[in-house]
């Protein structure tokens, strides 16, 4: 790894000459356009995360039975304890001793190169799983919460943010079914049990590439993909390639239908079904909904319907090819988009700098590299960044695992390790996160560069990162990103708008080997085909949010794919492609099940935000604090409409938000 202010040397050669072009890096730029300084063999193994005992695989077991014991104890505070703000606290405990081991083993299970850790990781978040599941039917621990909601006198007596938190593990309980006698209860923890083997299998299932034997394609398309002996893996679409033969294979290969995962995606449909059914809901789409600003599905499926009209129209006017699998590529041929003209600008190191930059100028916060102890990360090539205030000090630390690796998923994720919360001592918990991306990693001679929906996927995640980093709630339980999951995608997607502004670009985007800025010209081209191309983009999320809701809605009697098809036709516009199954792909149906329509309602937020409160000045210090205080502060601690309706937010710059009436005032829609 580079030391401040070292040079970062780019070598360049040709058949005649040998040119030397220097180009200097701060810090932070210089850790992510260099490859990682290993770390000291000699070191104590300190485990991941920092985390004694997690050396080896065994240490999850010694994990899981320590956080068992502090769940007994805490269970028995909670339930002989008389009501009030320390039966909250309590419970707060016990969630965040069980997070510690299920959120840290949940990146694990997925990231981690070693199958030995992989597999000790989802063992983990299957026991820990199981045992949240019998604590939200404990009757004798409800009871407790009870009593304190009960008490018109001790509810009033506690703070908003202590109120809400009793509220939302009441609501915990509540949907797990506490109202049902013994026998359904203990049904309920079966089914909800049985849902995390399915999650597991089915999500594993989504990342996996697809094989063929190599005589099957033409023998130059071949080295467009992963050869194995004598198969070839495809494991992604191939969207952005410029050889149409190569869009088609793949799109045709990696979505073929996988039988045992297709029954796999009916199992556990009709689990959630069923278990929504039991504890009093019409549909699982209708559990997942509430306590979201959404509220019903009904709402979710008229904003699919509203949106597509609007998409359909403006995608005409793209007059775009009829194939699924040439939409991306038409939008970068049509505006002449080529990413190996935009990489040069974006390399990772220059990219990160003007996160930091950004950060620095808006929040006031800013990121300090620091080398990992031995054992502490998972791969070499992870970056750990350590996120400052100038002000208030350390924040909380990122990890950052964003190159290709084997068996690593081809997925850009967020993940919580450690939540933040006010310890019993006084002192703040920081929080702890790992951002996944699937990057090239860099070379003696060239860094990471980045094509432009890359680094917008960097900002996209970021803006989790730093909502993780500056969510400073009391209790962990409304952290940072654990909040209401259509407004969770807010801050991410604003982060989006920042990603495309040239006066935000022109600060950071520089040539990695001549250190010229990114003309205006290249940035106003892409802008403009994000414009007119979002459009389909959009339509595609349409289609997404229905399907999801049609999925999770009543039992429709039919095959997936069938449904698939129709859905396609309705929603879409584009034919269905036959022999293929794009839903064994829709690894969002796991951790936003029935909620997929989250992204086109935050995105509408965070576009009101971005009108109303940046575009005119992306870096106004005055409007990113009163963000960070009225909006990324609160985490799941505040109702977010009250954030979006701009009771408090932002009303003195501008007129206040109004999405949240598009919800309250339109009527209920359905979908045959």
């Amino acid at each position: 790894m580079m030391l401040a202010c070292q040079l970062f040397v780019s070598v360049v050669r040709n058949s005649r000459t040998l040119s030397r072009l220097v180009t200097t890096w701060s810090p932070v730029g210089a850790a992510f356009n260099a490859q990682q300084r290993k770390v000291d063999l000699f070191q104590k193994n300190v485990g991941l995360f920092g985390v004694p005992g997690l050396s080896t695989p065994a240490g999850f077991e010694v994990a899981q039975q320590r956080a068992l014991r502090e769940t007994e104890q805490l269970v028995e505070t909670a339930c002989n304890n008389p009501p009030g703000a320390l039966t909250v606290e309590t419970f707060d405990q016990l969630s965040d001793s069980l997070c510690k081991v299920a959120d840290l083993a949940d990146f694990v299970k997925v990231g981690h190169p070693d199958p030995a850790f992989r597999d000790a990781a989802e063992k983990a978040c299957i026991n820990i799983g199981t045992v949240v599941e019998r604590l939200n039917t404990n009757v004798e621990l409800c009871r407790s919460l009870k009593n304190l909601l009960d008490n018109k006198e001790v509810l009033d007596s506690l703070d908003p943010d202590t109120r809400r938190v009793a509220e939302l593990f009441m609501f915990d309980f509540e949907i797990s079914g506490i109202h049902l006698d013994e026998s359904k209860r203990g049904k309920a923890v079966s089914l909800n049990v049985n849902l995390l083997d399915l999650n597991n299998e089915f999500l594993n299932g989504t990342h996996l590439p697809n094989r063929i034997e190599k005589t099957a394609l033409p023998e130059h398309i071949r080295h467009c993909f992963s050869i194995d002996g004598n198969s070839i893996q495809i494991g992604g679409l191939h969207a952005d390639s410029p050889d149409e033969l190569v869009r088609e294979a793949a799109y045709k290969i990696f979505l073929y239908p996988n039988s045992s995962l297709l029954l796999c995606l009916d199992d556990l449909l009709t689990c959630r079904n069923e278990l929504a059914k039991l504890v009093g809901y019409e549909s699982f789409a209708h559990r997942a909904l509430n306590g979201t600003m959404a509220k019903t599905p009904g709402k979710v499926l008229w904003l699919t319907a509203k949106d597509f009209n609007l998409m359909r129209d403006m995608k005409m006017k793209m007059n775009s090819r009829s194939t699924p699998y040439d939409c991306v590529y038409v939008c970068v041929c049509r505006y002449k988009i080529d990413p190996s003209l935009y990489s040069p600008y974006f390399s990772l190191g220059a990219c990160m700098e003007g996160l930091n930059m950004l950060f620095s100028q808006l929040l006031g916060v800013s990121f300090q590299n620091e080398q990992p102890m031995a054992g502490e990360v998972w791969s070499e090539e992870v970056r750990k960044l350590a996120v400052v205030h100038e002000t208030e000090g350390l924040l909380g630390y990122i990890y950052c695992d964003f190159f290709r690796r084997p068996d690593k998923p081809h997925q850009d994720c967020h993940f919580t390790i450690q939540g933040g919360r006010l310890k019993e001592d006084g002192k703040y918990q920081h929080p702890v996160v790992v951002l996944m991306l699937s990057l090239p990693p860099p070379t003696r001679s060239t860094p990471t560069l980045l094509n432009p929906g890359m680094m917008e996927n960097l900002f996209h995640e970021m803006g989790h990162a730093m909502h993780s980093m500056l969510g400073r709630t009391r209790y962990q339980h409304v952290t940072g990103t654990r909040c209401s999951t259509d407004f969770a995608e807010v801050p991410s997607i604003l982060m989006e708008f920042f990603a495309t502004d040239y006066r935000v670009v022109n600060q950071f985007a520089r040539h990695y080997q001549t250190g010229q800025p990114l003309p205006k010209s290249m940035v106003s081209r892409l802008c403009e085909s994000k414009r007119i191309c979002g459009a389909a983009d959009t339509q595609l999320q349409v289609f997404y949010a229905a399907l999801d809701q049609v999925y999770h809605g009543k039992p429709q009697n039919r095959s997936t794919t069938d449904i698939l098809k129709k859905m396609q036709e309705k929603f879409y516009g584009l034919p269905y492609v036959p022999n293929t199954a794009w839903q064994l792909r829709f690894s969002h149906l796991i951790g936003y099940g029935a909620k997929y329509y989250s992204y086109l309602m935050s995105r509408a937020i965070a576009s009101m935000v971005w009108r109303q409160c940046f575009q005119k000045d992306p870096f106004n210090r005055d409007m990113g604090e009163r963000y960070r205080r009225e909006m990324l502060a609160h985490g799941g601690s505040k109702e977010p409409m009250l954030m979006v309706q701009g009771k408090d937010t932002f009303r003195k710059y501008s007129q206040p938000l109004t999405f949240s009436t598009f919800f309250v005032l339109q009527p209920e829609f359905e979908i045959d």
